[in-house]
Formats: C-alpha cells, structure tokens, sequence
C-alpha cells in the first residue's frame, strides 16, 4: 500500500486548478464529491448513493457547516482539525489550500500473490500546500469500484530547512449531515470481545480510542457505522460504514457542535506519540476504508466482506482447513504421544488439520507454565524427544497438515533471549521493566532493526527446516506497558507506538514474501487483532478465548459487522465451558461454531460414540456448506442484542442458488412465544429445497425436503419447533437449527 504511486498507473493530470470543479470519487453504486479550487481547502459536497450526470450538474452545495476536506489547526483553533503540527521556528498554525489534483486508474499487483485479486481501482490525489511554510499534504482516495469501497489516507511531505512536529494526523475526516444518527461500535475485553452497541449520536463529542500498544481490538473497535435515518437496520436503511485499517493506536471520534453536521475524524492515536518529520520526510497515515449502501447494516457488512476476502485478506479466496487445536485439551502439558493421539482424532473425525499450541519450547527454561521461555523457540526434547520432525512424521502418517503455535514478538525474563538481549525489550529509560504474564513476560521492541530480524528468523527457522508446516497460530499476550525504547534516541521516545508497528510490517511483509503459502492466524490474547491493518499478511484471527457458545453468537454477531466468516475462527469446545463454566448442548456448540471457519478444542478422546458421530456428520457437512458460508454474502436476520429469545443469520452464494440459515435460541422460558424469522437475499422466483443439517430430532421438520419460493422465505419464513425433538433423557434448555437450501 505504501509504495502505490510505484506502480503501474493511468492518471489523468489536471494539476492547474483555476475555478471551482467538481472531484467525483465513484464506486458502482456511491459517489463522493469534493469541490476543489486552487488557493482554497477542498471541500465535501456530498457522500452517497450514486449520482447521475444531471444530479451532479444541479448538486446543492451544504450549508451551515465546515466542510473542509482535511482541516488544519492554527486558523480556526475552535474547530477540530485533522492536522495540527509545530513548524521549525515554533508556529502552530497551518493553512492548507489547493494546488491541483489527478485521477486515474491504477492496477496494484503487488497484491496478488497473497489476495484473491490484483487491485484494479481509481485513485484520486488532492496536493494540499501552506501558502508560507513548504509544507505539503496529498489527500488519497482510492476507489474499489465493484466493491462500494472507499480508501482514503494522507500523506504528510517536510519540505522546511529543519525537522517539524506532528501532533495532530488523522487519516481522514468526514461530515455527517445531522439528523436521526445512529452509530453502531463494539466494546469489550478479554473473553468478551467485539460486543455491539448502538446509541444516536448527540451533542458533544464521542471518542473510541486504543492505547494497548501491541493489540488494537479488545476494549475497542477502530470500525464504526453511521445509519443515517435512525436505529440501525440490518437490511434497509442508510448506512455508512467505516474503518480504519492499522494495526496500532488509534482514535476514532465524533464531534457535534452548533453547526448541521457531526464531524467523524479517524487516525492514529496521537497520545503521547508526537511525530518528529525530519526535512524531505513524508509521513503517511493508515487508510480509513468507507463503505455506504443503502441495504442496511448488513449491506455495508457485505461490502467489507466482499473487499476484505479480494484485496485485504490473505489468501481470501482459499477455503480454510477444519482443524483440532491442542490449548484446551491440554494447555502446556504437550508431548509426543499426545500429539500424534490428536492428529489421529481429528483425522479420524474428517478433520484436515492439527495445531500444537503453547508448552512445546525451551531447552535451558523449558516452557511449563506461562512464565518462562518466550523467545526460545527450540523443541523441548524431554517433552517432543523426535521433535518437529516426529510431529511433521505423525501428522503424514494420520493423513492431517500440522501447525504450531508462536508468540514472536514477546520474550520472558527467565529465557536465554533476555539474558542474551535484554536491551530488546520495550523498556522506560532508567527505570525497570513492567512485567506482564506470569509475572515475567516483556515485549520486544519492533522499533530496532535487529528485534525485526530476529523475529523474522523465528519463521524464517520453522519454516526453512520443516516446510511441510502448513498453519502458525501467532499469539500476542502482552500490551505496551511502559513507555520506552532502548533503540530510539531520546528525543523520538514518542514515535514508539508508531515504529513499534512500522516494525511489525516490515517482518510481515518479509514473511510473505519468502513463505506465501502457509496459513497464519492472528492471535492476541483471543480477539485483540481483528483489524484490516494485520490481515494482509494473515488469513484468520481468532475471535476469542471464550469458546462458550451463547457467548460467541453475541461476539461473532458483532465481528460479523466488518469480517467475514473465512477469517473468524471459531471452535466446538468441551463443557462445562473452559472460561464461563456453563454447559450447553454439543448440537448447539457445533451450530454456533459452524457459522464461522470451523474447527475443534473439544477432544475426540474424551467423548462417546455418540458425541463423536454427531461431531463427524457435522464435519462432513461443513465441508458441504464451506464455500457458502466462507465465500457468500451475510444477511443478519434477528439480533441476540434485541432480547427477543433467539438471534438468526444466513449466508446467500453470489448465484442465489444456495443458503445457509442459521437460528440460535439464546434463552429458553415456558410459554415462550418467539418471532418467525423471514429470510433475506434470495432470489423471490427461485425455489429451494430445504434440508436440516446436524439433525438430532426424532423425526424431520415438517418443511425438509420441501420446497418453498425464495418470495415465501423472504415475507413469510418458516416456523421452527421451539425445542429438540429427543428422548427425554437427552432433552437441554438449548435449541437452535441449521437449514441448507438449494435452488432447484
């Protein structure tokens, strides 16, 4: 991304701005117009549903409000602004007006060996300049035509005799015409991430920040949505999706004043990471990705998923694998025979692939508990006496792929890296280290070059010596505690959380540069990278450590909003539940599961006859649905967030040939008396066969085999038995159905 203007590109120039003009930015179906003049701020005319020509030649221009592309701080101190810096001799003010601007399109196939697609889009550059200090700023728009998405971003270029400062430098911002505004946000913690809420916008202002460092998802999203013409609805209405696509700090915020318009800015979070652009620098701020449509939340969440899988996404046009990961079965008492016991469960299940989480490393602190050994990543013989290589031996033998879990950027004090490097680490000048899990565990510092080889050589070993390995589960487990670094000079301490993930990007991109093929996930404490700035380089994310069923519909729901399913990792896990205890039924466990990348954390071993074969009929059928529910277009039906009893969704194929519809009961009284769920996405004059998948009950619903019109499903829907139709002795208080429909 950062090297663009690189590549191949078409552009028209129409660098000599004279009057007023109108700068569309298009995609299929929305239209962004700015007014660009020479000598003035550009300015927002209008966000949208697409505009004709006769629409644009009689466009009102807004009223009441500061419309300004990218406000700068010093001239309306009041005023928000998107950029605000310190000159070389001190100034504080800035002013930027037009020098022209370009459009064209630009073929990006830099992407192609790790995405669905070489990016074809139209990109549009404004160049901002300051009227007395050599100062230029270009405002970037990038259009994915098919796609409904719009990128946009800023780059900041030093052309002053001496270094300036940055404390303001957001991406972008965009107004919002005042109204019955609604924004739609996701909160929440470890073991309880990505919890939807929705409130109107008011008066004030409304700030989501993150400052953890390393991991940008768990308290907070950095990806929001506006509906336009009141609470949102998931599939009508007017809504505005954006989201930031960076991996590290950041500030979303929402200012209301006296004026007709809410003012949405969006960027790195600048606390405490002021910027230092030295002369002839240029500093670019990560993209803020928007999408509008007017089919509701889930039409903007079909917009991302469709963009993520084709440009963003690693290998977003690759099923992914069904896999038995160890952590739960487990945790850190890995061994030998344990493992191979494993791969043979989960081949024996119709699995494709086992991964061998934390415990397996460490020769002079072996890693038993969480408190040792991160940074040596050497096979503890005592407990894998034939190694990797008897791992990688085993797995060809039961037939299944092996993967192996990481935590590359982290070390622990008691581990034969900090007593070799303990200038590595993050650390605040002259005072001790904070210490996090387990009481010993520090992070490296992806600021030094030498920390950014050394985890690049943790991949760059596993995979070099066994390349049969086909998955990492790369973990993250600690924030950045204590400000500090022990490689920048004192006077750039700020750019820390800045360079941290500059760092980061660099091993990436040489990761998949050398190794383009493996899978690679995305762990943070569960759920803490689940951003568009990570997953280029990677395929998935785990979407938390809570494997609960009820609770992962609510997490998934909210995930759901800006992630497709191919990337949310999602596992049927033992009960009571590893981290809220409760007990639920495995037909529900495996419903839940089956509407994300499914995989296990439930042991095969540890589980009857029974259980076992409603675990194997349930693999073989996700492979069934796999391209439907991995590659098809969502439609939210009835939230877990509206307490009506139950929460249901469905994935619909391009082709409107095939659906998965997924009903879940999220709490279970008598005389209950729930909504019937009508459908969405289908084609009204198709009819489609439908066939209950992961059945238990004593006999079939009154509608399998059946047919019904797509017209049918959509008005009326179908009614579901509230309860499982089993034997009295296998009856629970949870209920929910899978439904395929095919189109005959």
């Amino acid at each position: 991304m950062k090297k663009l203007f690189a590549l191949a590109m078409m552009l028209c120039l129409t660098m000599n701005v004279v009057r007023a003009e109108q700068v569309v930015v298009e995609t299929r179906n929305t239209s962004l117009v700015l007014e660009v003049e020479k000598g003035k701020q550009p300015k927002y005319v209008y966000y949208g549903a697409k505009l004709s020509a006769q629409e644009l030649a009689h466009l009102q221009l807004p009223r009441d409000g500061r419309m300004e592309a990218y406000p700068a701080y010093g001239l309306n101190a009041p005023a928000e602004a998107a950029l605000a810096m310190r000159h070389a001799d001190g100034n504080l003010s800035t002013a930027l007006v037009c020098e022209g601007y370009e459009q064209g399109r630009v073929v990006d196939e830099g992407v192609a060996t790790l995405h669905a697609a070489s990016a074809e889009t139209m990109v549009t550059r404004i160049t901002l300049k300051d009227p007395v200090y050599p100062v230029t700023v270009t405002l970037n728009y990038k259009a994915y035509v098919d796609e409904d998405v719009i990128e946009a971003w800023t780059e900041i270029k030093n052309g002053e005799k001496q270094t300036v400062t940055l404390t303001t430098f957001a991406s972008a911002m965009l107004p919002i015409r005042r109204g019955d505004i609604w924004l739609s946000h996701f909160y929440g913690s470890w073991a309880n991430e990505s919890r939807l809420v929705e409130e109107p916008l008011t008066p004030g202002q409304k700030v989501i920040v993150n400052k953890d460092g390393t991991r940008n998802s768990h308290t907070d999203h950095a990806e929001v949505m506006f509906s336009l013409d009141g609470k949102g609805q998931e599939n009508q209405g007017q809504v505005i999706g954006a989201a930031l696509c960076y991996s590290g700090n950041y500030r979303l915020k929402v200012t209301t004043d006296d004026t007709e318009y809410h003012y949405f800015f969006a960027g790195i979070n600048e606390d405490n990471s002021e910027y230092h652009l030295k002369k002839g620098e240029t500093f670019q701020t990560p993209a803020l990705a928007l999408s509008f449509s007017q089919e509701g939340l889930s039409g903007v969440s079909r917009n991302f998923h469709k963009w993520g899988r084709k440009y963003k996404l690693a290998h977003g046009n690759k099923e992914r694998k069904i896999l038995l990961n160890s952590w739960e079965g487990v945790y850190f008492d890995i061994n030998q025979q344990g493992m191979d016991q494993m791969m043979h469960d989960i081949a024996s299940m119709g699995g494709e692939l086992f991964v061998m989480d934390d415990g397996w490393f460490g020769d002079k602190y072996p890693r038993k508990v969480d408190n040792s050994s991160l940074g040596d990543w050497v096979v503890d013989k005592n407990k894998l006496p034939d190694g990797i290589e008897g791992l990688l031996r085993d797995a060809r033998k039961n037939g299944v792929k092996f993967g192996i879990w990481i935590e590359p950027e982290m070390a622990n004090t008691t581990s034969e890296l900090y007593e070799a490097h303990p200038d590595w680490i993050v650390k605040a000048p002259k005072r001790e280290p904070v210490l996090g899990r387990g009481g010993t565990q520090v992070v490296l510092d992806l600021s030094n070059p030498k920390v950014q080889d050394f985890v690049f050589s943790i991949v760059d070993n596993l995979m070099t010596k066994y390349p049969e390995i086909d998955y990492i589960k790369w973990d993250a487990n600690m924030p950045i505690m204590n400000h500090g670094s022990q490689y920048l000079t004192m006077t750039d301490q700020s750019h820390l959380n800045i360079e941290y993930h500059r760092g980061f990007e660099k091993v990436c991109q040489r990761i998949r540069q050398k190794f383009p093929d493996v899978t690679i996930q995305a762990c943070a404490s569960g759920g803490g990278r689940a951003n568009w700035g990570v997953l280029p380089w990677f395929d998935e994310f785990w979407v938390s450590d809570n494997t609960d069923a009820l609770q992962r519909i609510y997490m998934q729901w909210g995930t759901s909003y800006f992630f497709p399913a191919i990337a949310m990792a999602s596992h049927i896990s033992a009960t009571p539940n590893h981290t809220v205890f409760r007990t639920t039924s495995l037909k529900y466990r495996i419903d839940v599961a089956m509407s994300g990348r499914l995989g296990m954390e439930i042991q095969p071993k540890n589980m009857t006859d029974e259980e076992k074969a409603l675990c194997r009929k349930a693999i073989g059928e996700y492979k069934e649905i796999r391209p439907i529910v991995q590659f098809g277009n969502i439609y939210r039906l009835v939230s877990p967030y509206d307490k009506k009893g139950l929460a249901s969704m469905m994935y619909v194929t391009d082709q409107k040939d095939k659906a998965v519809w997924y009903w879940w009961k999220t709490e279970s009284m008598q005389n209950e008396h729930l909504p019937r769920v009508k459908m969405a996405g289908l084609d009204a004059n198709k009819y489609y066969k439908v066939r209950e998948l992961n059945r238990i009950d004593l006999k079939p619903l009154d509608c399998e085999g059946k047919s019904f019109s797509g017209a049918y499903l959509m008005n009326h829907g179908l009614e579901m038995p509230y309860r499982n139709d089993v034997d009295w002795g296998k009856k629970t208080d949870w209920s929910s159905r899978v439904l395929l429909l095919e189109a005959e």
